[in-house]
């Protein structure tokens, strides 16, 4: 009986030899791209804003604190030589001298020093410089109520502040209310911090 053969043809061009497509090498589809593009968009509206919150919250916290501590160092630097000691508003922190005005930006720097004459003015020949700073970086500004232009504490810890207690109320460059700080200061040296979630009226 005779066995018939057959001859299998293989075909070697070389577009034979290259391998078919992954599928998942086939690429996306509009559709399937904008979903993406959306789902991105979301995300960032949910992102932006709250990252512009804790950056803003946390430089307006640094600034206001940075004061609250020069006062307070100013404050225990007046009981530990039994003088007066005060923090002023700068007009200059390159060559320090304090602000004449009552309406001095605060946000331009102050600097602490032993005001031995207690008369509110840096004599750089008779009184030590205790401490310059420099103005902040950013465009936030301090305002005070009532205006007043330099806090002096006596051996005491007592704070010369007039009549009444003060409030140095920082803002951002948008005035929001949200991201506002205040510091208050009493008669009695007592100095606290507010933002207008804890208190309202700081705004």
């Amino acid at each position: 009986m005779q066995h018939l053969t057959t001859t299998r043809l293989i075909d070697c061009s070389p577009e034979a030899r290259r391998p078919a497509p992954a599928p998942d090498e086939a690429g996306i589809t509009l559709v399937e791209l904008l979903i993406v593009i959306t789902l991105m968009a979301i995300l960032m509206g949910i992102g932006v804003p709250s990252y512009r919150y804790v950056t803003t919250s946390n430089r307006m916290a640094t600034e206001v604190d940075s004061l609250l501590g020069d006062l307070q160092y100013a404050r225990s630097e007046a009981a530990r030589e039994g003088q007066f000691v005060a923090v002023c508003a700068a007009q200059s922190t390159s060559t320090p001298t304090c602000a004449t005005s009552t309406t001095a930006n605060w946000q331009n720097g102050w600097i602490i020093f032993s005001d031995v004459n207690n008369d509110g003015t840096y004599e750089s020949a008779s009184e030590v410089l205790l401490r310059v700073r420099n103005g902040f970086s950013s465009s936030d500004t301090f305002v005070s109520s009532p205006a007043t232009g330099i806090v002096t504490f006596n051996r005491d810890g007592f704070a010369h502040l007039g009549n009444a207690n003060t409030r140095l109320t920082l803002h951002d460059s948008s005035a929001n209310a949200v991201y506002a700080r205040c510091l208050d200061i009493q008669q009695a040296g007592m100095m606290t911090t507010q933002t207008h979630s804890s208190d309202g009226t700081c705004q």
